[in-house]
């Protein structure tokens, strides 16, 4: 008992006279930054010039792949004082397309995107389109590269179905209802006309089986129950589908029902149908499962499902959308690609048959894909570089990008995207983890097109008694574990 006291005051003094000498070094030596390693030597030294040096002429691999990827022209320049983030506006059309563009997307790790130029836009139907009205859009930006009449308020037929999706979406991803809930079938479910299914009432099909059938085959049905299951009532369901129109600054729409069948003052616009399904596709990713069947089964294989939507069988990198048609309406369609990472979305409306609006949608895509390109500059969270700093407990800390940078370009103008580096170089603890240190700006002739912050990927704490005691004791017990 007596030997276990002893040898507990020795490893006690020691610890003590090993922080006593740590402090006074310390003191002694301001400019002289700490590194501690596991296989030296507990403490090793390196002066800050000398970090500072090997830091200037280091550069991660990350980095290197990001810049060559996106042929940058880059700028270092060193600054002490960083200029506060500023908002990028995409450019629009002369319809007014900023104030109405979709401003609403939820998550925090959005993309910072911005239009290439602002004459992106091609109003002036060169494609000699014969629909009633057109739009084609890039779908992370937002931006208009095509716009045939795409504010003027026609009917949508089924395509009004995209707003009942993103709100099944919404309650789904929200928690409110799972893919495994059996829904029943209403008596004003099974009463509906147009596509269907043909429920019966009572009969129960799950949340999962009622979106194979409202992408694939449009059952009217399928959605009225899943309206009422939501909301209780159809006209509680369109009530939030108005409401949530607004939200996404849709001012061409009024929804009358939630399937889509001609009703007087049910209209919205190509303008309205591109931002619903751009917040459908950006947000609720998963929904592609579903749009992208070409052929399917339900009820144990007893019902036969082909997708209305034939561009997902006959065009390249097709992920949906949502046809729609009616006497009155005419032939619609939101027709949404993705090829090399450029994703396009082309809405159709009152095309007078079925072909030309297949054929004109397909039009438009092959005009983005032709003219376009989206550019991934850097992602959120990739090492930028190491940096020096000072009077921590750490010598080095990573920078790493904020968020995603992206931008749409036509096609050969990524050599001439430069990208300008703004860091202050003076780093000093304490410095607090996601702490912002710089940004880096890309610009395209003369045009700022992306920025986001250079932020500090750990927290670095500031060389005090305390500081460095605790410091060298985890290390410490550390080493001895291992």
């Amino acid at each position: 008992m007596r030997l276990n006291k002893k040898i507990i005051k020795i490893i006690s003094v020691t610890l003590i006279i090993i922080t006593i000498f740590t402090f006074t070094v310390v003191l002694a030596t301001d400019d002289t930054v700490y590194v501690w390693s596991s296989e030296t030597e507990p403490l090793s030294t390196q002066t800050n010039a000398n970090l500072q040096n090997t830091t200037e002429n280091t550069q991660t691999n990350e980095n290197q792949i990001n810049k060559a990827d996106a042929n940058v022209v880059e700028k270092n320049v060193t600054k002490s004082t960083i200029t506060n983030e500023i908002n990028v506006n995409n450019t629009s059309n002369s319809q007014n397309n900023t104030t109405k563009s979709n401003t609403n997307t939820t998550s925090e790790n959005k993309t910072t995107q911005t239009s290439a130029e602002e004459t992106t836009t091609d109003n002036t139907n060169s494609l000699n389109l014969e629909s009633g009205g057109a739009i084609l859009i890039e779908q992370k930006t937002g931006q208009v590269l095509y716009d045939h009449n795409m504010h003027e308020q026609l009917r949508p037929a089924s395509v009004t179905k995209v707003m009942s999706l993103l709100l099944i979406m919404e309650a789904l991803d929200s928690g409110q209802i799972s893919l495994t809930d059996k829904v029943p079938c209403t008596e004003d479910a099974a009463g509906m006309g147009g596509s269907q299914i043909w429920l019966e009432v009572g009969e129960e099909l799950t949340v999962d089986e009622m979106l194979k059938a409202i992408c694939v085959v449009s059952a009217n049905d399928c959605t009225v129950a899943m309206a009422d299951y939501l909301c209780g009532s159809q006209d509680a369901f369109v009530q939030k589908m108005n409401e949530r129109a607004k939200e996404l600054g849709m001012n061409d729409t009024t929804f009358k029902n939630c399937h889509g069948i001609d009703e007087d003052g049910h209209v919205t616009s190509a303008y309205d149908i591109a931002l619903m399904s751009r917040e459908l596709l950006n947000n609720h990713p998963t929904i592609l499962n579903y749009t992208t069947i070409w052929m399917d089964t339900l009820r144990d294989g007893e019902s036969e499902l082909v997708n209305t939507n034939k561009l997902i069988r006959n065009y390249k990198g097709a992920t949906g959308l949502k046809t729609g048609s009616t006497s009155v309406a005419l032939y619609n369609l939101s027709a949404s690609a993705t090829r090399e990472g450029l994703s396009l979305i082309a809405v159709i409306m009152k095309a007078p048959t079925t072909k030309i609006r297949f054929a004109e949608a397909q039009k438009l895509l092959d005009y983005g894909f032709s003219n376009f390109q989206y550019k991934q500059l850097v992602r959120g969270g990739d090492i930028l570089k190491e940096a020096t700093v000072n009077k921590g407990v750490t010598s080095k800390i990573n920078l790493s990008f904020e968020r995603d940078v992206g931008v749409l370009l036509k096609k050969g103008e990524d050599k001439n995207v430069e990208q300008t580096i703004n860091i202050d170089e003076n780093l000093s603890a304490p410095i607090a983890q996601g702490q912002k240190v710089g940004e880096v700006i890309y610009m395209l002739n003369g045009e700022e097109v992306g920025r986001t912050n250079v932020i500090a990927e750990t927290g670095v704490e500031k060389k005090t008694f305390f500081s460095i005691a605790s410091f060298v004791y985890r290390n410490w017990f550390s080493m001895l574990r291992s």
